[in-house]
């Protein structure tokens, strides 16, 4: 009960600064790199090691500006996504511009249902609510939930308050059933890790054997939905470009894998023009594939 009440006592807290400008927001970012990165040393040397082994090549001068780069983006999309649960539509609108939607819009036309891919690269969760605003379809989110209720539950009323639909992983089958007669939008996060009970692949991304889901694929290849790749390039602070880029157009003719080794190396290329934007400080590669006995 009393973790609980501090849970609500610190959403109430989140919405408060929430209510302060976003280049306000970015000055307390600042400081919060400095303690973040010199002072805590927040998961420091998993990110530090995480870019030692996917970017062998790269001398240890660069590894080192890479990860200050990514604690001071991480500090910014901290404050960005707090600032979501106050911020207009007219802001996330200015802040995530879009190309390619028309490619998207023919297929709703038709009355037909598409796939999207991105990963943990740049905001996507500002990028989410943006595109629930900019295209005609209903927009579905498939999410890890939080293992902490009063913050899935402040998470969930920031992300849906336009709109968008967010279906738990889980239960993305039964998300897919429930529209299937209107056209719609379904996106993953296609590099979230699965647990080592739910690994069936090993993709090589990064230089490393990397633990894949196969949701994207499974429903790709059961409804033939074709699926584009949303690429997120960080124009300047808090200002995002989101391009729109056909990834597979009929998925029911590829062979196994062939769709989750696409989609890894998607993000791979993109990770590789501007490494900072990706989620470093997630435990991605938790373990390898096993040995045969």
């Amino acid at each position: 009960m009393i973790k609980r009440g501090f849970a609500h006592l610190g959403v109430f807290f989140l919405f408060l600064i929430s209510l302060l400008p976003l280049p306000l927001l970015f000055f307390f970012a600042r400081l919060l790199y400095y303690l973040l990165y010199y002072v805590i040393g927040y998961r420091k040397k998993v990110v530090h090691q995480n870019l030692i082994q996917s970017f062998p090549e790269k001398p240890a001068s660069e590894i080192i500006q890479i990860e200050k780069k990514f604690f001071r983006f991480l500090s910014d999309l901290i404050f960005e996504i707090i600032k979501m649960s106050t911020i207009s539509k007219e802001e996330a609108l200015k802040r995530v511009k879009f190309s390619g939607l028309a490619q998207l819009e023919a297929h709703f036309k038709a009355g037909d249902s598409v796939l999207a891919c991105t990963g943990h690269y740049g905001n996507w969760e500002l990028g989410t609510l943006a595109l629930g605003l900019s295209i005609s379809a209903k927009t579905m989110v498939i999410f890890k939930p939080l293992s902490n209720k009063v913050f899935e539950s402040w998470f969930d009323k920031m992300r849906t308050k336009y709109g968008n639909i967010f279906i738990a992983m889980r239960q993305t089958l039964r998300g897919v059933a429930a529209y299937k007669n209107e056209p719609t939008l379904l996106c993953f996060a296609s590099d979230q890790a699965p647990t080592r009970e739910e690994t069936r692949y090993f993709v090589d991304f990064l230089h490393q054997p990397t633990a894949a889901l196969l949701g994207v694929e499974k429903i790709a290849k059961s409804t033939n939905r074709p699926i584009y790749y949303f690429k997120v390039t960080v124009i300047k602070r808090g200002y995002y470009h989101v391009e729109v880029l056909p990834m597979c157009l009929n998925p029911s003719d590829t062979k196994e894998y062939e769709i989750t080794n696409l989609h890894f190396k998607f993000l791979e290329n993109i990770i590789r023009e501007q490494p900072q934007y990706w989620l470093w400080s997630h435990k991605r590669w938790k373990f390898k594939p096993e040995l045969p006995q």
